[in-house]
């Protein structure tokens, strides 16, 4: 985009969608009301456009700076004017309209691909008021700071650590570690907000699902005592089952992220155990009626200290799983198999993280695909300790179910060839 026509078109069209949604959200006003809509808004971010041409023309910044100063001088007063006609506090329209000037000047003297990425963004952000509003309604104070704490250790404490590892094995890399245990708390956090904007009360099913992109074991876990306390089992079980098949699809998102060329492996395998457990449940869900409101909320993923109980853990499987496979990928995937049993996370994480060192593309994905099986049967064991046997003999079933159609999918089915690795699975070597 070399031409100046089309980057005073770009800072117009910056300033145009961001006024349509300053417009449109004071629409009912009369004409003359406001300080500034549509028309202002993509007037203001040409204005800025036109200021960094000219500065650029006289190679003279100064002209771009004076610009700006004038324009926020202008608006402001405005501003003022209207604010206390209207006895509004608000400042959100003078900030929106300096970002629409300096993105247009951007747009014109600097990068115009950020410039169009950061006016849409800039609009997006103005929309979601509503939506922004009432998160922060729903968020209590504890979480919060939760969340404060993560993003203090990660962004201060993460460029901190070593990048390489510090084992004679290659296994532990304290910067991988921590980068991973985020990433899969993040990954976590999305299920739990979710719940806590939209509730639980759409009974069972519904804090069930969501509960299990945390922890289906917990989920099994809560479902199991209801079926204990009395409650329609057949139903349980299937929330239970269709719970299972979400913590599934949450590992195969762990695994897109960090490593999606093991997908070319897995990904049959895991589509048919998922189809097995979405069956299953559904077919257990129409045995009965789900009562109650399912209050099965899960904790927060960012609270500090199961963070690093996660950590440890991680770095420790890490570790064993890096020296068990120096000699052969078998001492990964029995690794794999036993650290899925207590979480599924911990060892995918460490498989994928041996994948390009010590272990082959198949090797991690059979590890991979056992970490789920044994993580099924710590489910069910779960479930057959809580439960009565009408809970846990469907969901023993469905797993049968689902692991066959598993197996039948990865044996049948060819493998698809996809290469290479994300930056993310940086080199372990020490």
């Amino acid at each position: 985009m070399d031409s100046l026509i089309a980057r005073l078109g770009l800072a117009l069209a910056i300033g145009l969608l961001v006024g349509l949604e300053r417009g449109w959200r004071e629409r009912d006003a009369p004409d003359g009301a406001r300080t500034a809509g549509i028309r202002t808004y993509a007037i203001t971010g040409l204005l800025g456009g036109l200021f960094a041409a000219l500065a650029n023309s006289f190679e003279a910044p100064s002209v771009l700076i004076a610009g700006l100063l004038a324009f926020t001088a202008v608006f402001a007063w405005y501003k003022s004017r209207e604010a206390v006609h209207d006895a509004d506090f608000s400042v959100t329209g003078v900030v929106a309209s300096l970002g629409v000037f300096v993105l247009g000047a951007l747009a014109v003297g600097g990068d115009h691909r950020a410039a169009a990425a950061a006016g849409t963004a800039l609009a997006v952000l103005l929309a979601s008021r509503d939506l922004l509003h009432g998160l922060l309604r729903r968020i209590s104070w504890i979480e919060l700071r939760a969340a404060l704490v993560l993003a203090v250790m990660t962004a201060i404490v993460l460029p901190l650590l070593p990048a390489q590892a510090i084992d004679p094995w290659g296994g532990f890399n304290p910067r991988q570690v921590w980068l991973f245990t985020v990433l899969t708390a993040a990954i976590s956090f999305l299920g739990y907000i979710a719940v806590r904007v939209l509730g639980t009360t759409r009974g069972v099913l519904v804090g069930g699902l969501a509960g299990a992109v945390v922890s289906s074991t917990a989920v099994t876990l809560a479902l199991a005592r209801a079926a204990a306390a009395g409650g329609n089992p057949w139903p349980l079980a299937g929330a239970a089952t269709l719970a299972a098949a979400v913590s599934v699809l949450r590992v195969t998102g762990i695994v897109a992220i960090v490593a999606p060329s093991v997908l070319g492996v897995v990904g049959l395998g895991i589509l048919g155990a998922v189809a097995g457990f979405a069956a299953c449940g559904t077919l257990y869900l129409t045995r009965g009626h789900l009562a109650g409101d399912g209050e099965t909320s899960p904790q927060n993923p960012f609270e500090l200290g199961p963070l690093l109980a996660f950590a440890v853990l991680f770095a420790v499987v890490s570790t064993i799983s890096a020296a068990a496979s120096m000699g052969s990928s078998r001492g990964m995937v029995a690794t794999s198999a036993i650290s899925g049993i207590f979480d599924v996370d911990v060892a995918v994480l460490s498989a994928l993280r041996l994948l390009g060192s010590s272990a082959d593309l198949e090797a991690v994905g059979h590890a991979v695909l056992i970490a789920l099986a044994t993580n099924a049967v710590g489910r069910l064991v779960v479930a057959g300790a809580t439960g009565p046997v009408r809970f846990w003999l469907p969901i023993a079933g469905a797993s049968i179910v689902a692991g066959t159609a598993g197996f039948a999918a990865f044996a049948a089915l060819p493998h698809f060839a996809w290469s290479g690795t994300p930056p993310i699975l940086g080199s372990s070597s020490p």
